[in-house]
């Protein structure tokens, strides 16, 4: 490919509006070009590069016996609402919306996932036992609500997603859901390696997805939004929202200050009572009121903890918490938000370990402009449920007691072990072999392709421009012909161009008649890995300069080993950036 023939709209410029390094030098490489907010338009560049790592999850998941088919975006809205997942998703969940009347838009969801879809089909097509196990995969456009879609493709509404749907009829043994599972991470594995990330794996929440299990693929960066938690001897690691923590030592001393009203008006907040009694805020418990299945729901932590709403659902055995409201903390507590606490609280309550090792706390009194000092729980108020329900915080550690390092990530793919959520709500069945029904075994496993192309960037990236992992570039190799109005020069850059080509390597020809720096410069910015320079003086001493984009490191070479050269070099970038996960 000539660069003069393909279309390639760099731009010097940092975008004002960009602020992680993926979006800004997407921008500027000319590989995507935002629509609206949340949408991108990917041009030629981005989109080789889009349809390589889309190979790569096609080749992986068909040697994972994946079976590929293709489902609508559109999805009747009753099977949402069958699964629970209409309100569970909320804004997330974009509707088609209504023109007025019996309109069919109105019942209609644009798919962010497509377990109902998958589910439907299984449940028509599928009766037997003998019919499973099954997998299915898709690499189709999804759609979500973001409300502040942001750093670029890292958070849009409209993303590509390989999504994969399993159904069994057991969990263990043979052809079970374990089995499937553990392929698919195996899968995923072998995806990000291919595609030269430095990911993670680790133990996460379901989320609204659901299920009893469930393992993320993480890229760590500062553009992430998410946070690794991990151990300092690498033992454990998790997402925040899963992250565990090692029980608290009891705080010790006396517990036997006599509980005393204090008058705190308009003081609700940790910071404003902590403030106005002299005391810490890890000295205070902080009474947080959730609805779970229309019942009230109190959780309990230490002042300076706060709530993992995950865990808490877990702890709870409910599908989801929401924040109680106003009206609600009222009726519970008898006062305004911000003065609720767990002495006489007529209510479950769900206290974090860190809160019964407390002594002589301070807390809300359940009325207006009021808290109480000199609280102990046991004493002052019956401790029934008692787990892990706060978030992992500095200065924490795993259970086997190594301090917990927290590091910010990009999630490029999270795989779940479903259980019968989806196959119970849509009544997907089968018979066993004595004629029994029951409900089919299913999990999940999803990629967002997107993603591995802005988290190779943030991980592969420095002051000149992109540096692409060899086997997801848009081109591995760019051939910067100098002098191009020099017959010498033309002739042995398109020569070492059509070799190249010949050989299957991806090849772009700089034929443009500019400035050696500039034609370098944009080399650099798009972070073709491999860059031939072939030029008047080099050619004088008998040399072609070959250089690895990320390494800088440069070789001169006679012409006639330039070929031979380059073919090394990418077979071993190759090499390189499979062994690129982690440790």
């Amino acid at each position: 490919m000539k660069w003069t023939e393909f279309f390639i709209p760099t731009s010097k410029e940092v975008p004002a509006d960009a602020a992680v390094p993926s979006h800004q030098l997407m921008l500027r490489a000319g590989i995507i070009r935002q629509v609206v907010a949340g949408a991108y338009t990917y041009l030629p560049l981005g989109y080789r590069s889009l349809r390589k790592i889309e190979a790569i999850v096609r080749e992986e998941m068909n040697a994972a016996r994946g079976i590929e088919l293709n489902m609508p975006a559109m999805q009747p809205l009753e099977w949402w609402e069958l699964t629970g997942r209409a309100a569970a998703m909320g804004d997330v969940l974009v509707r088609l919306g209504s023109s007025g009347g019996d309109d069919w838009r109105a019942r209609t969801v644009l798919g962010p996932t497509h377990e109902e879809v998958i589910t439907e089909i299984v449940r028509a097509y599928v009766n037997s036992y003998k019919q499973l196990p099954l997998c299915f995969y898709q690499i189709q456009t999804k759609f979500r609500g973001e409300a502040r879609p942001k750093s670029g493709v890292l958070r849009t509404r409209e993303f590509l997603m390989k999504d994969a749907y399993s159904f069994h009829t057991c969990k263990e043994g043979d052809g079970g859901l374990d089995d499937t599972y553990d392929r698919m991470y195996a899968a995923y594995c072998a995806i990000f390696s291919r595609s030269g990330l430095p990911y993670i794996a680790v133990e996460a929440d379901s989320g609204p997805i659901g299920g009893d299990a469930s393992h993320e693929f993480m890229v760590p960066t500062d553009a992430g939004e998410d946070y690794l938690v991990q151990s300092e001897d690498k033992a454990y690691a998790a997402n925040l929202e899963r992250a565990e923590v090692a029980p608290l030592a009891d705080e010790g001393g006396a517990a036997d200050a006599p509980l005393t009203e204090v008058h705190t008006p308009n003081l609700g907040t940790i910071d404003e009572v902590s403030t106005f009694l002299k005391c810490e805020p890890r000295k205070m418990i902080k009474t947080i009121i959730y609805e779970a299945n229309g019942e009230a729901l109190v959780a309990l932590v230490r002042g300076d903890h706060e709530v993992n709403e995950a865990k808490l659902a877990r702890a709870a055995k409910v599908g989801m918490v929401a924040a109680a409201d106003a009206a609600l903390i009222n009726k519970i507590t008898g006062a305004d938000v911000g003065f609720a606490g767990p002495v006489g609280l007529s209510a479950r309550i769900i206290v974090d370990q860190a809160v019964t090792v407390m002594h002589d706390a301070v807390t809300g009194a359940n009325k207006t402009d009021y808290h109480i000092t000199g609280v102990n729980p046991g004493r002052d108020f019956e401790v029934t449920e008692s787990a892990d329900i706060r978030m992992a915080v500095k200065g924490d550690c795993a259970k086997n007691g190594s301090p917990l390092t927290f590091k910010k990530c990009i999630e490029v793919g999270h795989v779940f072990k479903l259980g019968t959520k989806y196959s119970e709500a849509m009544s997907a069945t089968f018979l066993d072999v004595n004629g029994k029904s029951h409900p089919m075994i299913m999990g999940c496993y999803g990629i967002g392709l997107n993603r591995i192309m802005a988290a190779a960037i943030e991980a592969g990236h420095d002051e000149k421009g992109i540096c692409w992992p060899m086997s997801i570039a848009p081109f591995q190799v760019v051939i910067c012909a100098l002098d191009m109005r020099v017959e010498e020069v033309s002739t042995l850059a398109g020569k070492l161009h059509d070799e190249l080509e010949a050989t299957g390597i991806d090849v772009l020809l700089d034929d443009r008649d500019a400035r050696p720096g500039f034609k370098f410069k944009d080399a650099e910015l798009i972070g073709i890995p491999i860059r031939v320079t072939v030029g008047k003086r080099g050619l004088a001493d008998g040399i072609v300069e070959i250089q690895t984009r990320r390494t800088g490191e440069t070789a001169k070479v006679p012409p006639l080993d330039a070929v031979d050269t380059v073919q090394k070099l990418v077979q071993a970038a190759m090499e390189a950036d499979c062994a690129r996960k982690t440790k």
